[in-house]
């Protein structure tokens, strides 16, 4: 019976002519780069890499959460690979990954296409903000990076998960300059972070959208998972053209989770419209929180342990705040 409905579920998700379309093209173009710049001894040797984005690219399609917010900490904390790699790493699978599921939100004919035309300038300003993030913040300390990112996915989680922030509008209403303000602060915040883990403009813009603007939850997160699509194209652009900082190895690793993305981010965003979540957020808690405690103790220090604090008393009171406020204004409005 599982197996019928894991069939039934493929079989709907290639529905549109055009994302079809899209996945053989993407899958024409993998095997021509990883013929040419790879080989199945490269491929054995860092499995980790497509069975980490197993996990993440599922996990980029069906919640606010980029495939970067497991892709980043594993690499970096885990297996220690160097925070820069890690980080261009997210954004490249990302621009598979993301780029696959945003095809396959916009051919969709459930979802209204007009709900995602605010990102015409979403997208410019959060490239803003990474540009400026690049240019300024690569010289934090790496534990300051990796504390504030498993403090900011693991805080956002457990806020997401525990309150009924369910918003109910279908569409994006700025009322007025303020509102606009808070969109331009949180779009440049959103590319900040971007620039430090290849991640996280996603979330922030989700948490924005669903409290102030009281959008829809799925929507919302459409509109943070296409944010983010078009973040790492322009991210992995970037730091291919302009920073010449992408290496041969880099190239590599992403040509070998390159296809498990492509996949597994849609699929993702096709069990999101069709099911309950609740039991995938309950686990994306629990990695989180493992990711957190792993940093922690894994070569602990003192100033490992109190950024952390820090960062997790904060962001937790701000999301809290944030969504409990919603909850407030919607009991008001009933």
């Amino acid at each position: 019976m599982r197996g019928a409905l894991s069939r039934a579920s493929w079989r709907g998700m290639f529905q549109s002519r055009i994302f079809v379309a899209w996945v053989l093209m993407a899958l024409v173009v993998w095997a021509g780069l990883f013929s040419t710049f790879n080989d199945l001894k490269f491929l054995a040797e860092h499995w980790y890499y497509p069975a980490i984005m197993v996990l993440g690219a599922f996990v980029a399609g069906l919640t606010p959460e980029g495939g970067g917010a497991v892709a980043f900490p594993v690499l970096s904390v885990f297996f220690s690979i160097d925070r820069i790699v890690a980080r261009d790493f997210s954004l490249m699978i990302q621009c598979i990954g993301m780029t696959s599921a945003s095809i396959y939100i916009l051919t969709n004919r459930a979802n209204q296409l007009r709900a995602y035309k605010p990102l015409l300038v979403f997208i410019p300003v959060t490239f803003v903000g990474f540009v400026i993030g690049m240019r300024t913040l690569q010289g934090i300390p790496v534990f300051i990076i990796q504390a504030l990112f498993l403090s900011l996915i693991t805080t956002f989680a457990y806020a997401y998960w525990r309150s009924s922030h369910r918003g109910g509008e279908p569409l994006l209403v700025v009322r007025d300059g303020s509102d606009r303000l808070r969109l331009g602060a949180i779009l440049l915040l959103g590319g900040m972070c971007a620039s430090l883990f290849g991640t996280g403009a996603d979330i922030i813009l989700y948490t924005l959208l669903v409290t102030r603007f009281g959008m829809r939850e799925k929507v919302a997160t459409h509109l943070s998972i296409m944010l983010m699509a078009s973040m790492s194209i322009l991210g992995f652009a970037y730091r291919g053209w302009v920073d010449e900082g992408l290496s041969g190895y880099q190239i590599q690793t992403w040509l070998c989770a390159y296809p498990v993305v492509l996949l597994m981010a849609p699929f993702g965003t096709y069990v999101l419209q069709r099911m309950n979540v609740e039991w995938m957020l309950r686990g994306i808690v629990v990695l989180n929180i493992a990711q957190l405690l792993y940093f922690n103790v894994n070569k602990p220090s003192v100033e490992k342990t109190l950024a952390s604090l820090i960062f997790c008393v904060v962001l937790m009171v701000l999301f809290s705040t944030t969504l409990a406020k919603l909850e407030r204004k919607k009991r008001e409005e009933g």
